[in-house]
């Protein structure tokens, strides 16, 4: 790894960020040319002082998830993230394995529900990135780390969460998430990651070899679902979830909604406001 050239590409593409053009507010006492150090590392997720020893290159290997999170937050182009990966002494994921780049059209579409809680997933149910709407309604995801970040691993092993699941929609809901995961790997048969998740729930969750072999081919796990979510300040909240495949990119687009002028609607609104203003808190 060149850490000083790997932190030198990480101030260069830093300065040249618009805070408005990531969500961050472009105040007139900003003194930064682009994003400061801080925005930077709460967009991709990690800590101001890890990021600081990259940047001053006192840090090395920096793993691919956060290269990954950095090209992403820092919005690069196809050719700077493969660069960036370069400089990090890591190959740029391949054709081979699960896609977690997210273009900047796909972005930019994720800029226009900024109001709306959302998150995106990769074909393996890897939690990528999540908006701050989403945050307040579901909770907080920011100090998940590993097979946290995983649908399925969540799901299966009952991870605390803000859904409500009767048990009827728990097993149909198991059944098409691990379906899905079952075309998936189909699809990426060479991706280290995916195999590593798959034996991690063959080993820790007893139920999942038997869903994994009694998997229908079709995936049904991104159909249009009903969810409650169990807000701690606002209650009980019955949310429309719809998941937006975009093909190209293979990544799910998780988008949860209310009925215009419901009592829903209303929660939500609610939900979100306080649950931002206790981020920012």
């Amino acid at each position: 790894m060149d850490a000083w050239e790997f932190g030198l590409a990480l101030r260069r593409w830093r300065d040249r960020i618009a805070p408005g053009t990531v969500g961050v507010p472009n105040g007139s006492r900003r003194r930064a040319r682009g994003l400061r150090r801080e925005e930077l590392a709460g967009l991709a997720g990690i800590s101001v002082d890890y990021l600081t020893r990259l940047e001053q290159g006192r840090a090395t290997s920096p793993s691919a998830q956060v290269v990954e999170a950095l090209a992403r937050a820092l919005r690069l182009s196809h050719d700077e993230r493969d660069l960036l990966f370069r400089l990090a002494g890591l190959a740029a994921p391949g054709p081979g394995t699960v896609p977690t780049r997210i273009a900047p059209s796909v972005q930019r579409l994720l800029d226009r529900l900024s109001n709306t809680p959302v998150a995106v997933f990769d074909a393996a149910w890897n939690l990528l990135i999540t908006n701050a709407p989403y945050e307040a309604v579901l909770g907080e995801t920011t100090n998940w780390r590993g097979l946290e970040r995983n649908a399925v691993w969540r799901n299966l092993t009952g991870a605390p969460s803000r859904v409500v699941h009767l048990p009827v929609e728990t097993a149909e809901f198991h059944a098409g998430i691990v379906a899905e995961l079952r075309a998936t790997s189909a699809r990426y048969p060479a991706d280290p990651g995916l195999q590593r998740l798959i034996d991690q729930l063959r080993t820790h969750h007893p139920g999942f070899v038997g869903l994994w072999e009694r998997a229908e081919p079709a995936p049904s796990a991104h159909r249009a679902r009903h969810k409650t979510i169990d807000h701690p300040e606002v209650g009980l909240i019955n949310l429309d979830c719809d998941t937006l495949v975009v093909a190209h990119d293979d990544l799910r687009i998780m988008v949860y909604t209310a009925e215009p002028d419901s009592e829903d609607a209303e929660k939500l609104a609610l939900a979100v406001v306080v649950g931002t203003q206790s981020l920012v808190d």
